[in-house]
């Protein structure tokens, strides 16, 4: 048996061999198709990860509860501004935060609250520039360093803001910017704060901390008639091992304070990855059909080069059959052809879409893309099937030849 497919390889191999060059075309349109699969997946899975790193680099005893259900992203600018981008409205209140606080083995709550409206400061307006209000306990959680000045606190919690360290350069040139003063919506506001540089767009906070003003939940409510309209709540856990018990009462808090609504998630772990993941799926649609049309492409380049290769090869075929060839093994042989024109491309758009991944990665984003198992699996398993499929027909037409008929044929 080994003997007999040891010899079905021979034979596709040097009939492959035979014709490079339509081989290779075959090939491509597989390729293509396998790249975009293995460019997506890398991706979102480079970006889900960068988030699971940094919430185990915290303990990894974090908690953020979110209003309603999750949404996609639809570009790049949402996926790294502040969260109501995401979110048109919230249930999320005060009451959800102070109930949150008394819950046992909390350690910290923050409530985040974006401010819409640009940051000036003289006469520079960063256009990529946020605005956050939260209270003093966010910085326990995030455990943002402090670079220059201090955070925010009970103290100095009025018209006082704490900047990321590429939005003082943009507002004031410099990143010694503590005691400078820059307006949200008129109001003004003093940098008592400059955060290090983080170069992380991508967080579970779903803000670009680089290029934000955080300023005090009491001036964030000023700028909507006094209401808090929180999009985030982050919980610290006392210890990781008390997670799982705080996120059961925060739900049972939450199912409290909204009347039985269940109009706000709690995430944990990878969970808290999924908005980010999203973002990558929303391009990854893109890339589906684009893969779709050149898989389909690529199979049905393979069925009509083996349907080709059966009419050329049909003397050989006798032959074999007259010689006691099974229908069986001719039909081998031939899905063996198309299952190397298959894999051969898939293992080539394998490596195309990491290293399309990689110069995607270096030149727009902060993170690279992830390997695994799991990729490499499917864009095999992708492979594999369309040879299979699209070779299938080819290789039992050529088994149902008529011997006789097939040695009659001379060319």
């Amino acid at each position: 048996m080994r003997l007999l497919i040891a010899n079905h390889i021979a034979i596709a191999r040097e009939s492959l061999r035979s014709n490079r060059m339509r081989t290779q075309l075959t090939m491509l349109g597989v390729t293509i198709g396998v790249a975009s699969i293995t460019l997506i997946l890398s991706l979102s899975g480079g970006a889900n990860q960068v988030i699971t790193n940094q919430v185990e680099e915290l303990g990894g005893n974090i908690a953020v509860v979110r209003p309603g259900i999750e949404q996609d992203s639809a570009n790049l600018d949402r996926l790294v501004s502040p969260l109501t981008n995401a979110y048109a409205t919230s249930s999320l209140t005060e009451q959800d935060v102070a109930a949150i606080a008394e819950v046992p083995n909390v350690a910290a709550v923050a409530p985040i609250m974006s401010i819409t409206g640009s940051v000036q400061a003289e006469g520079n307006t960063p256009t990529n520039a946020s605005v956050i209000a939260t209270t003093p306990d966010f910085i326990s959680i995030t455990n943002f360093p402090i670079r220059d000045g201090q955070f925010i606190d009970n103290t100095t919690n009025i018209d006082t803001a704490v900047v990321g360290s590429q939005l003082s350069v943009d507002l004031f040139g410099t990143d010694q910017s503590i005691g400078k003063i820059f307006k949200v919506r008129g109001k003004t506001f003093t940098v008592i704060g400059i955060l290090k540089p983080l170069n992380r767009p991508i967080n579970y906070n779903n803000v670009d901390f680089d290029h934000t003003a955080i300023i005090s939940m009491e001036s964030g409510k000023q700028f909507n008639q006094n209401v808090a309209q929180i999009q985030q709540i982050d919980i610290k856990a006392s210890s990781t091992d008390k997670l799982t018990s705080v996120v059961g009462d925060v739900k049972k808090v939450l199912n409290t304070t909204h009347q039985g609504e269940h109009d706000a998630t709690v995430l944990t772990g990878e969970d808290l990855s999924r908005p980010t993941g999203q973002y990558f799926y929303t391009i990854g649609a893109t890339l589906t059909v684009v893969a779709a049309v050149s898989l389909l492409v690529g199979g049905i380049g393979i069925m009509n080069i083996m349907l080709v290769g059966v009419a050329e090869r049909t003397r050989e075929i006798g032959i074999r059959k007259a010689i006691g060839a099974s229908n069986g093994h001719i039909v081998a042989q031939f899905l063996i052809e198309s299952l190397a024109m298959s894999v051969g491309g898939g293992i080539l758009g394998y490596v195309a879409g990491y290293v399309l991944g990689f110069i995607v990665s270096r030149s727009f984003l902060t993170f690279d893309p992830l390997f695994s198992w799991e990729i490499a699996g499917a864009a095999i398993g992708v492979s594999v099937l369309v040879g299979t499929v699209f070779g299938l027909y080819p290789a039992i037409r050529a088994a149902r030849k008529d011997p006789i008929a097939a040695l009659r044929q001379y060319h």
